[in-house]
């Protein structure tokens, strides 16, 4: 067997670039990643400070963290989780793996989006597993439906699912869901469910899979809602049959989160208000750049339900995104990512704008771009004349 080749990640290759033109003294906006601008909770950097002070720390896994976590599911879902189902991890992406090589043998098929988030893709092919990628547009808002699953030919062992979803901020319908796990059911394909952005929705709130799925694998992370990505702690919650399986691998592949870390996301939980202030933030982000859309000709534009993204198709514009967001950073200094990451196949005509930034921030951005969209669209229209 040959080794995995892994595509790499444009918008990092971007985002490398960007740095070195601030050192040059460029000031850049960076909106190419879905990093919170805002600050974990007062009260968690609190008891980091705490624990820094008071604690050797070592390989540990906090089990009232876990009991926490399982009561989240208790009361924003209506679902039960036993403690011993979650498994915390080192953030959300070692928690894929392992719920990748718990549920799949290698050359297993596994269905996802596409548009989708691009580790999904990567982190199959690096397993050994193939991925079934479902064109999914406007007419389905950026998302797999659960006729695109039922007609699938043969039935894949595993599906993909993330509501809200990365980089469309699409969120399924609860309905929707049902479904989705109706024909899983049937057709025996194991679901991942990715929910790392549960929290941030500007509607309705988005469904775990859990309340129609009890066997699905839930990812999550204290990265987006909880405004903690640098503190690397997310879980994984695990069904039944996994349990001992995902513990094996986490033991022998990651050990344990960081334990300063796992103090702190305790704390954590209990910040409602001020995290409820940095959804706003992200509301009023979203609303400042749906106003500007118009001014930059941009149309077509997935629905932003949750998290913190805004997915464009800037094909009247471009045929070749990753140069497009390369110049618009060049030329402007605001720096996004490129829809190739996220649809190799259709996505070199997209942009993805994350707007977790500061409102400051989207604002000084949407000034800068919007002079040089209407260049861009000058100039497209003269090719065409």
């Amino acid at each position: 067997m040959k080794i995995a080749r892994v595509q790499p990640f444009e918008a990092i290759a971007i985002s490398r670039l960007a740095h070195e033109l601030a050192e040059a003294g460029l000031d850049v906006i960076h909106m190419e990643f879905g990093q919170p601008s805002t600050s974990a909770p007062a009260a968690a950097i609190a008891e980091a400070h705490r624990v820094l002070d008071a604690e050797a720390m070592g390989y540990w896994e906090s089990n009232p963290l876990k009991a926490r976590i399982a009561r989240l599911y208790a009361d924003r879902h209506g679902v039960t989780v036993d403690r011993e189902q979650v498994i915390l991890t080192c953030g959300a992406s070692p928690a894929f793996v392992l719920a990748l090589s718990c549920l799949f043998a290698p050359g297993a098929r596994v269905a996802l989006a596409r548009p989708g988030y691009v580790a999904y893709r990567n982190t199959l092919s690096a397993l050994y597993l193939e991925p079934v990628e479902l064109p999914c547009g406007e007419a389905e808002r950026y998302q797999v439906t659960a006729a695109a699953l039922a007609a699938l030919d043969p039935a894949p062992e595993g599906l993909i699912v993330a509501t809200p979803a990365n980089p469309t901020g699409t969120i399924i319908p609860p309905d929707e869901l049902a479904a989705i796990a109706r024909v899983c059911r049937a057709r025996g394909i194991r679901i991942v469910s990715d929910e790392i952005y549960h929290g941030l929705s500007f509607g309705a709130p988005a469904a775990s899979m859990l309340e129609h799925e009890p066997t699905a694998f839930i990812v999550n992370s204290f990265s987006k809602y909880y405004s903690m990505p640098g503190w690397r702690l997310g879980w994984a919650v695990v069904p039944p049959d996994a349990i001992d399986a995902a513990r094996a691998r986490m033991g022998n592949l990651f050990l344990t989160p960081p334990v300063i870390a796992q103090r702190a996301g305790l704390v954590a939980f209990d910040c409602d208000s001020e995290l409820e202030g940095h959804r706003a933030t992200y509301a009023r982000n979203r609303q400042l750049m749906l106003d500007a859309l118009p001014a930059l000709g941009l149309s077509h534009v997935a629905p932003p339900d949750g998290a913190f993204y805004l997915y464009a198709d800037i094909g009247h514009l471009t045929a070749d995104s990753v140069a497009f967001c390369t110049a618009l950073l060049r030329d402007t200094g605001v720096c996004t990512a490129p829809g190739v990451d996220f649809d190799p196949v259709d996505g070199t005509r997209f942009i993805r704008f994350s707007f977790a930034v500061s409102t400051p921030e989207v604002r000084a951005a949407i000034a800068r771009m919007t002079p040089w969209f209407a260049r861009r669209q000058a100039e497209a229209r003269g090719t065409r004349a």
